[in-house]
């Protein structure tokens, strides 16, 4: 299974740290060294890299690990192959344009038997599951609202039945997100942490590498990080319902709904 990372901030800000410890993941602390890739949002534009080589090796991951790029929404992703070769062309996240933004997706899981049929209007470059899905997903939201761009609620609603039918098909946990807004799905393994003031001192878990966080923020920052597995050890982080979809806004959560039928509650 691959590794998910993504943060959603209510004023840009840099994800170096966070970063740091994402990229040992990728071979050096965990057996995920198929390729990495991150997305950071930058206005209406997209800032991307992305290699297949392992990140924990990456010329280009010590690039972003030392080059403190600031944005509210960043998804990331490191690889252990499932479906497709390891190519560049296979490496997640993926980008695409829909209603005149950027849209990107990164996805950890599997779905043996996903074979959407697709219009053309989005069509996967590689031979992935995940891109097959995310062009599934966007010809999706494109054929319910045609050229009008909707509201963030709207676009919820929308995602929450897609991502079910999406999860019969196997493991789904996603990261989705416009430049505006993020969703997240939790079919497995997700969890969270809002960092706000008073800010703390942080340690990473794979990495011995401490920031004390009321240095380098203002009170009125607030930032979500969505981690497969937490990137800390001194942090509460909140684990994610399985089966649960998230929106996240301004470095909080503000709505989210099981995807399955279940005893689990989602937190507040």
């Amino acid at each position: 299974m691959c590794q998910l990372l993504a943060m959603n901030c209510n004023v840009p800000t840099d994800i170096c740290f966070s970063f740091a410890g994402f990229q040992a993941r990728g071979g050096a602390t965990d057996v995920h060294t198929d390729g990495w890739g991150i997305a950071f949002f930058e206005g209406r534009g997209t800032r991307m890299f992305l290699d297949p080589q392992p990140s924990c090796v990456s010329p280009v991951a010590e690039l972003v690990r030392s080059y403190p790029i600031h944005s509210k929404n960043v998804i990331a992703h490191i690889r252990k192959a499932t479906q497709g070769s390891v190519a560049l062309e296979n490496t997640h996240p993926f980008l695409r344009e829909l209603w005149g933004r950027y849209w990107i997706f990164a996805h950890n899981g599997n779905l043996p038997d996903f074979s959407p049929e697709l219009d053309g209007s989005f069509t996967p470059v590689g031979d992935t599951d995940s891109e097959r899905a995310f062009c599934w997903i966007l010809q999706s939201l494109r054929q319910r609202f045609g050229d009008r761009r909707p509201e963030r609620g709207s676009l919820f609603d929308a995602l929450h039945p897609l991502t079910i039918d999406l999860g019969r098909s196997g493991a789904f946990n996603y990261l989705l997100s416009n430049g505006d807004c993020l969703f997240a799905h939790c079919s497995t393994q997700l969890s969270y942490i809002i960092r706000q003031a008073p800010f703390t001192i942080a340690h990473l878990r794979d990495q011995d590498l401490t920031v004390d966080f009321s240095d380098v923020t203002t009170p009125s920052d607030r930032v979500a990080v969505i981690a497969t597995v937490p990137l800390t050890d001194n942090e509460q982080w909140t684990t994610m319902p399985n089966g649960s979809l998230w929106l996240f806004e301004d470095g909080a959560p503000v709505e989210h709904r099981l995807t399955v039928a279940g005893p689990e509650k989602v937190p507040a």
